[in-house]
This record gives structure tokens, C-alpha cells and sequence, in this order.
């Protein structure tokens, strides 16, 4: 019991690395949670004396495991997500712009860019040694291939994620963004219908993804409507960054989440909303307080 006790205690200890390695390879937060519990499994069975370097070992098994998960997602045709809706990174808006470039090069590029756009062996030496610095040559242990071959691996990645567009814009767009939000927050705080026009496209789309499933809402009015019908909720909403664009937040009168809002914003107006109201996936986000 001793041995086991102390052998928990030592992997709990690179839970957290093994965890964002596997979360930015997967996409998938329940995903990673299931290639770390493999990679518990497959250490509990082992003798922890006789592993010289814990961290590289582990390492090397989630990547393994993420690598098996990949090529069987692959094989069967699958997204990283239940319902092709992708995963949702939500933190702080601080206006700042080198925090701003970090958010971009996390969530657009290593995120977002890499699980669209990479084969599983490029995905995995791009996370491992962009993000993670692990050394080619431990990398090309995981991947079965030669260090020369690992390094062409990344540099095909880095290729095609530098050439792939990114999803967080210039720092003027990204205030023009930050002030179409604002604006729309403010009109629905204050109940002020024609502002909310205003700042609405008139084909704007709102989705909603609930418990029960997906309901849309198309057109500026009736976006206008649907906002006046929810004035007498006690909420309270701020702008927040999802994926690295301005969103909203809302939570309740206790402080609990109770939804995210993606907004896709041109020419100085909301042209589409997407609203995350599902208990079930508001609870597998990390969101900051309210």
C-alpha cells in the first residue's frame, strides 16, 4: 500500500503538465482527462525505481497514447468534439497587447490551427517541441521515428501553421471588437432596444446550445426580442476573451456560469452570436470568477 501511496503522489505530481500536453494535442479536455488516466494505469503497473527520468516517461506514454487516439479518431472519421463544436478557451479581456500576442500564439495557433490542420505524428512533435520544448530526440522515441525525420515533421508543422489563418486579429481590430461588445452589453444592461439595433447586423444569427439541443434565432429583431424576454434575469454579464476574441460571460445570483457567448463581429456589428448554455459543457470549462 505504501508503494502504491507513493507511486499517486509522484504521478500526481506531473498530472498538470501531462494534462496540458494531452489537452493541446487532443482539442478535447475529456479526451485528455482519458489519455492522463491511461498513462496512470500503465505507470501503476510499473516499478517507479526503476524509471530513471519520471517526467520524460511520462511524457512519453501520454504521446504515445495521444498518437493511438488520433489515428483511431482518424480512422473513424471523428471531430475532437461531441458535436462539432469546437473547444471553448475562456480567460480574462486585459487590454494588453503582449498579453493579447500570448493568447493569440495559445489558443490560435496551438489550439485552434494545429488540431485542424495537422497529421497526428506533425500535431504531436509541433505541441511537444513548440510548446513544451521537449528535445527532438526524446520526441523521435515517442513518434518511432529519426531525430532528421522528427525535425521535418516540425518544420512541416510550424509550415502550415504559420501559412493557416489566424483566428485573433490586429490590436486596432481586436478594440474595434472589444467596443461592438461593449455596446451590445451596455443596450441589453439598460434595456435600450434601438441601440441594440444598432449595433446588431440585420441578418444577425444567434445560436443557442442547450440541454435539449440547438435552437436559432435569425434577424435583428428578433435577436432584439429574444434579449427583452431575458431582461428579467438577474445575471451578471462581462466581456471576457474566448478564444482569443471578445465574448460574454454571464453567471447567476449565487455566481455560478449559466452561459458563454462567441460574437463574430464586422463592420462595426455583431453579425453572429453563439451562446453556450449546457450546465453539462459550462461545467468542463475553466472560467474566471464574475
Amino acid at each position: 500500500m505504501t508503494d502504491e501511496v507513493g507511486n499517486e503522489q509522484l504521478f500526481e505530481s506531473h498530472r498538470e503538465r501531462l494534462l496540458a500536453i494531452a489537452h493541446r494535442v487532443l482539442g478535447s479536455h475529456a479526451d485528455a482527462e482519458d489519455a492522463v488516466q491511461e498513462a496512470w494505469l500503465r505507470f501503476s503497473r510499473q516499478d517507479a525505481e526503476a524509471i530513471d527520468n519520471l517526467g520524460g516517461w511520462l511524457t512519453t506514454v501520454v504521446g504515445r497514447i495521444c498518437i493511438d487516439m488520433l489515428r483511431s479518431r482518424a480512422a473513424r472519421h471523428e471531430v475532437a468534439f461531441d458535436d462539432g463544436f469546437p473547444e471553448l478557451v475562456v480567460t480574462e479581456d486585459v487590454d494588453a497587447p503582449e498579453q493579447s500576442a500570448v493568447l493569440a500564439d495559445l489558443v490560435g495557433v496551438a489550439l485552434l490551427t494545429v488540431l485542424g490542420s495537422l497529421k497526428p505524428e506533425e500535431r504531436l512533435v509541433f505541441v511537444l517541441h513548440d510548446m513544451f520544448a521537449v528535445p527532438f530526440a526524446d520526441i523521435a522515441t515517442i513518434v518511432g521515428r529519426s531525430v532528421g525525420a522528427t525535425k521535418m515533421a516540425a518544420s512541416r508543422a510550424r509550415r502550415k501553421v504559420q501559412e493557416a489563418p489566424t483566428i485573433t486579429a490586429s490590436r486596432k481590430v481586436l478594440q474595434e471588437q472589444r467596443a461592438v461588445v461593449d455596446a451590445f452589453l451596455r443596450a441589453a444592461r439598460d434595456g435600450d432596444f434601438d441601440a441594440l439595433l444598432d449595433v446588431l447586423a440585420p441578418d444577425v444569427t444567434w445560436e443557442h446550445h442547450t440541454p435539449r439541443g440547438l435552437t436559432v434565432t435569425v434577424g435583428s429583431a428578433a435577436v432584439t426580442d429574444a434579449v427583452r424576454r431575458g431582461g428579467s434575469a438577474h445575471v451578471t454579464a462581462r466581456r471576457v476573451l474566448v478564444n482569443g476574441k471578445p465574448g460574454i460571460a454571464a453567471w447567476g445570483a449565487r455566481g455560478k456560469p449559466v452561459s458563454i457567448m462567441v460574437c463574430t463581429v464586422a463592420d462595426g456589428r455583431l453579425t453572429a452570436m453563439t451562446s453556450i448554455v449546457d450546465p453539462a459543457r459550462l461545467a468542463t470549462l475553466e472560467l474566471p470568477g464574475p
